[in-house]
């Protein structure tokens, strides 16, 4: 029963507290236990609770205040991802942006972009191509077609001039970069030895590394990019011998790193002899930036680099690659072929006709010039639907908006209350490879139709409020 009546008297007084001004005085105890009939240890429970909600204050002797609001700033706990380390264990499962929706629901949670931004004509012309020749009825290379091979090497301008480009025998094709994933961390890493990774980073990279049974240590990331001499710390306190990245429109942040932080984390894996997979998944995705793979400045095969088609051709032709120099590309080529034995010839023949096109850098433009609109539409609907959400920095490339919702909200619980009205969105906590420095979610401005993210961001405004 006194827990009934102290509910009663917070509820009571939160709604007297919403109105008055910062600073007012509550009435003393004596005339809320009058007001309320209620004992006075029912009165200072009641009082503990405001406390605790940090809508009131009390001083000995004086009484009981409004608390004044000061201007919420996030609390930042990233300096705890290396300290801790990564959790012992991880639920295992289907991500959220893979689950099913209904078909009027709004979709922010997908990975993918929309049908609309993906050249269809090309793709289906291509695959007709592709259905008539050789590749149809022909076991491709366990490496790949000579000619995909070829195209994704020609990718990677070299800087500076005296660093020997790739050749089309470092490429490897894969069907989709998530398995490569898994065979570069088995043939470079191997079951039980850590690998660093930033935090957040790919979800997809931390499922591949937890299959494999590598052990995931977690180096903050920031808006240029993690600190190179916590990168240096992590390395040498752990004895990894490979840092996963993504320095170019990183997923789920957007951010691209800094060239100095580049060229540090490179002579840092070079003086450690160590390797960096870079995941440039996002490399024809820039928006306001454009894309500078590490691998373009490696001397002698310390970056082991991937790159997909998936998200700017189409999911269902999913062709990437990794390229990789020395005996570490013999391994890789082992674990692929042990594991797929080769990718379909017609899917790399389509793949390749899509982007040897003379239409494809025209295609890509105008994804880009969509990609902006889109972004820009999504973050302004939020700031003005949820303004307590934040979203800083504001994504240079690829994909997806990372909002910082307000400390203390119930990630899992906002997720839930958006999809009972119609929302998908994704919790951040799947990125995060140890528990997350604060409440996140991942908006993807590619996959639904822009003329309903002001609906959305009014959704998830109301959603937020009825869950904080």
């Amino acid at each position: 029963m006194a827990d009934d009546s102290a509910s009663r008297i917070v509820a009571a007084l939160r709604a007297w507290i919403a109105t008055a001004a910062g600073g007012a005085q509550l009435p003393s105890n004596r005339a809320l236990m009058a007001q309320y009939g209620a004992s006075p240890v029912t009165v200072q429970k009641a009082i503990r609770q405001l406390t605790a909600l940090g809508l009131v204050e009390s001083r000995p002797g004086v009484g009981t205040f409004v608390r004044t609001q000061r201007p919420a700033r996030a609390v930042d706990y990233a300096w705890q991802t290396s300290a801790l380390g990564a959790r012992p264990s991880r639920v295992t499962g289907l991500s959220a942006t893979q689950r099913a929706s209904m078909p009027d629901a709004i979709r922010l949670h997908s990975g993918y972009p929309s049908r609309d931004l993906l050249p269809e004509r090309m793709i289906r012309a291509a695959l007709a191509r592709a259905s008539r020749s050789e590749a149809a009825l022909t076991q491709s290379p366990v490496g790949g077609l000579p000619e995909l091979q070829a195209w994704f090497a020609s990718q990677v301008a070299t800087t500076p001039t005296d660093v020997t480009p790739p050749g089309a025998r470092d490429v490897l094709v894969l069907a989709g970069s998530q398995g490569g994933l898994s065979s570069v961390f088995r043939a470079l890493v191997g079951p039980g030895r850590p690998l660093l990774v930033e935090s957040p980073t790919y979800w997809g990279a931390i499922k591949a590394a937890e299959q494999v049974g590598v052990t995931l240590v977690p180096v903050p990331g920031g808006a240029d990019g993690p600190d190179p001499d916590e990168v240096d710390r992590a390395l040498a306190a752990t004895g990894a011998r490979a840092f996963y990245v993504q320095p170019n429109f990183a997923n789920p942040t957007g951010t691209q790193w800094s060239s100095a932080t580049g060229r540090a984390v490179l002579d840092i894996v070079r003086t450690r002899g160590v390797f960096l997979v870079e995941d440039d998944w996002a490399h024809d995705l820039g928006i306001d930036a454009q894309p500078h793979p590490l691998v373009s400045q490696d001397h002698d095969g310390h970056v082991v680099y991937l790159r997909s088609l998936t998200k700017t051709v189409s999911p269902a032709l999913r062709v990437a690659a990794v390229i990789a120099r020395g005996p570490a590309r013999d391994r890789i080529l082992a674990d692929r072929a042990a594991e797929t034995l080769y990718v379909s010839g017609v899917l790399q023949a389509a793949a390749l006709d899509v982007v040897t096109q003379p239409g494809w850098p025209a295609h890509l433009r105008s994804m880009r010039q969509q990609l902006r609109v889109r972004r820009d539409l999504l973050i302004d609907s939020v700031r003005a639907h949820a303004p307590q959400i934040g979203i800083d920095p504001v994504p240079v490339g690829g994909l997806n908006v990372w909002a910082r919702l307000p400390d203390g909200s119930d990630v899992d619980a906002l997720v839930r209350a958006c999809e009972t009205r119609g929302l998908l969105v994704a919790p951040g906590t799947e990125w995060f490879p140890t528990e997350p420095s604060g409440p996140y979610i991942r908006l993807n401005y590619s996959s639904e139709d822009p003329s309903r993210f002001p609906e959305a961001a009014d959704l998830l405004g109301t959603a937020l409020r009825k869950t904080t």
